[in-house]
């Protein structure tokens, strides 16, 4: 659940059009939300076109699971490693990973449903099997579980840091230490509510990194998520004053933003929801980003 107060300046502004630009949903995703009473306004519900007052009161609570139909797209989908209880998927980059309402089409979901015949978890459920995000824009490894059962032993895992996520990332900057550790609590920015940024009173949150590699003005970094907050590396690695490289929502200099964020989710490690057996599976960064490490390489 988030509550946000509509400051002055946004005073007489539609609704949907205040919280698209608050929050990291579609203005389609908004409306829907707003019709389904998952977003209040004073504790009472109201359509899309109403004006927001100064000081108003908007609660946002979770989409809930919602009878949709979702349509199987032939996406091309890299999978890594499937069985009757879970899919591992190296996600591309620039493909969304779940439907929001509004949106029910083009992403890793709509994939899956094409790909995967025996899918228990979709029935019904608008983020069907998915146990964690990672960014649109963000390459790599994430775990789909088939079945409900599946997704919830996995849902613990993640929650109770059992299990083991590693990010490769460049960043703009030369790090000068070897080893870090950002322990900042992130929150809604409250200057941009499309953002996210460390804050007081926002939710715990714990990076670890290692410099692999220097380089005359950037640093390749492994990333280690000990919690799993919205946007939690490119939040952390900005607040010490290493953006990602290609960040364009929170990169402090114009770069490269061909391929979004140069961030991988290249490790991940869970234990199996029936056999209970440590599991852990790795994958090549993709070509653009090797091919930036190795231009850097050569300057």
């Amino acid at each position: 659940m988030e509550n946000i107060k509509v400051p002055k300046e946004s005073n007489n502004q539609r609704i949907d059009k205040f919280l698209n630009d608050c929050l990291d949903e579609s203005r389609s995703t908004i409306q829907a939300m707003l019709q389904d009473g998952s977003i209040l306004v004073n504790d009472i519900q109201v359509k899309n076109n109403y004006k927001v007052k100064t000081d108003d009161e908007i609660i946002i609570t979770e989409i809930e699971a919602t009878e949709i139909e979702l349509e199987a797209e032939d996406i091309p989908l890299d999978i890594v490693y499937q069985d009757d209880e879970i899919i591992i998927v190296n996600k591309d980059d620039n493909i969304v990973v779940h439907p929001g309402a509004g949106n029910t089409s083009g992403t890793l979901v709509n994939a899956l449903l094409f790909h995967i015949k025996d899918f228990q978890a979709i029935k019904g459920e608008i983020r069907p099997g998915i146990v964690h995000r990672i960014d649109k824009e963000t390459s790599g490894l994430l775990v789909v579980a088939k079945t409900p059962k599946a997704l919830e032993i996995l849902s613990d895992q993640m929650k109770e840091k059992k299990a083991s996520r590693q990010y490769i990332a460049l960043v703009d900057g030369v790090i000068p230490h070897n080893l870090g550790k950002v322990t900042a609590p992130i929150g809604r920015d409250p200057k941009n509510r499309q953002k996210m940024a460390c804050v007081e009173g926002g939710k715990h949150a714990v990076t670890h990194f290692k410099v692999l590699q220097r380089y005359e003005a950037h640093t390749l970094i492994e990333c280690t998520l000990e919690t799993g907050r919205t946007h939690q590396i490119r939040v952390h690695m900005n607040y010490i004053g290493y953006p990602i490289y290609g960040d364009a929502k929170y990169g402090q200099r114009k770069t490269d933003t061909t391929h979004g964020q140069y961030l991988h989710a290249k490790t991940l490690g869970i234990y199996h929801p029936k056999t209970e057996e440590y599991m852990e599976f790795t994958s090549e960064l993709p070509e653009y980003f090797q091919a930036k490490l190795d231009e850097l390489a050569v300057d």
